[in-house]
Parts: C-alpha cells; sequence; structure tokens
C-alpha cells in the first residue's frame, strides 16, 4: 500500500488542499484523495508534489508492506 505525508507537510507549510492543488494544478479533490490514500499519483504529480513541500519524493511517499 502506498503511504505519504502530504497533509502533514501541506499543514506545516499552512496550505489548504485548494493551495496546494493550484500550485501543482490540480483539484482540491485530488489532492484529498491522495492524502486519505485513494488515489496513487503519477510520477509527474508526485514530483510536483515533493518540490513545492520541498522533500523528496521517497520522504513523501513510500510503499507499506502489507
Amino acid at each position: 500500500m502506498l503511504r505519504n505525508r502530504v497533509k502533514e507537510l501541506r499543514a506545516r507549510y499552512g496550505y489548504t488542499q485548494s493551495d496546494l492543488g493550484k500550485q501543482v494544478n490540480v483539484t482540491r479533490q485530488t489532492i484529498a484523495f491522495i492524502e486519505k490514500g485513494e488515489f496513487s499519483p503519477s510520477i509527474t504529480l508526485s514530483l510536483k508534489l515533493a518540490k513545492v513541500l520541498q522533500v523528496e519524493v521517497g520522504e513523501l511517499f513510500w510503499l507499506e508492506e502489507e
């Protein structure tokens, strides 16, 4: 299962889901689905999110063994 720290890091920078979505050109709903683990972003979107949130992709997303 793909896990992430998007919500944690978004809050650290004071971004709303809408703010973050605008910065990476997706909807607020997409950010919400990513945060809940209901949507796995593309590599391109993952890289954009990592850049905005100032972390490496591997610090933002990781696979958790089931």
